[in-house]
């Protein structure tokens, strides 16, 4: 049985994020998923003291709520010269994408160690309260001393990844698909998730 020939299955994304949950569509888009976004009226506290608790939470959290499985992704920037600052906190560290590169760039102000990497842990959890799959992937690079590139949201625009010379911002779809940590801790996801689905299929 082919993806194409698979039933349909609701995908709730538990993120509120509109770059996140468009990421995640295009992400998904080979695969027998309705992809939806998580009630707007829905809020999730991020209580975990790591990534893949917090995806754990969110997942488990948005699947009982719809009654639908739930995809949640916790994600973040760890600067070694901060002690892995933001981290967990990468999304609470200031009140939009301007303020929190704003913030990193002049916590960094002077400091040549510049080392850090994005973290993504993926978790779809059920509405009967099972986690079905978790992975968490990883991208290294540097935080740039100025904002480049148009394109993404977060800290897009100062990372630069060590495999390509580029910011995620300057970075096409396919290729931040390619090396980011979201698109890593995909590649491990896709497969596991095709062969649930096919599981879930048969009679």
């Amino acid at each position: 049985m082919s993806s194409n020939e698979l039933t349909e299955r609701v995908l709730v994304i538990a993120s509120g994020n509109a770059g996140k949950i468009r990421e995640f569509r295009q992400l998904l888009a080979h695969l027998p998923l309705s992809v939806q976004a998580q009630p707007k009226d829905l809020a999730v506290e991020e209580i975990g003291q790591t990534f893949a608790e917090n995806a754990r939470i969110k997942a488990l959290t948005v699947a009982q709520a719809t009654g639908q499985w739930a995809l949640a992704d916790d994600s973040g920037l760890s600067v070694e010269a901060l002690a892995g600052a933001p981290g967990v906190y990468s999304a609470r560290y200031a009140a939009s994408d301007a303020l929190r590169i704003e913030r990193l760039l002049q916590e960094l102000k002077g400091i040549d160690d510049r080392r850090a990497h994005f973290s993504a842990a993926l978790c779809i959890a059920s509405e009967t309260n099972e986690v079905l799959l978790e992975v968490e992937g990883r991208c290294e690079g540097l935080i740039t001393h100025a904002a480049r590139g148009e394109k993404g949201f977060g800290y897009d625009p100062i990372f630069e990844v060590d495999a390509t010379g580029t910011t995620f911002a300057e970075m096409t779809i396919e290729q931040k698909r390619q090396w980011s940590h979201r698109g890593c801790a995909f590649a491990l996801l896709d497969p596991a998730l095709q062969e649930l689905l096919h599981k879930q299929n048969k009679p």
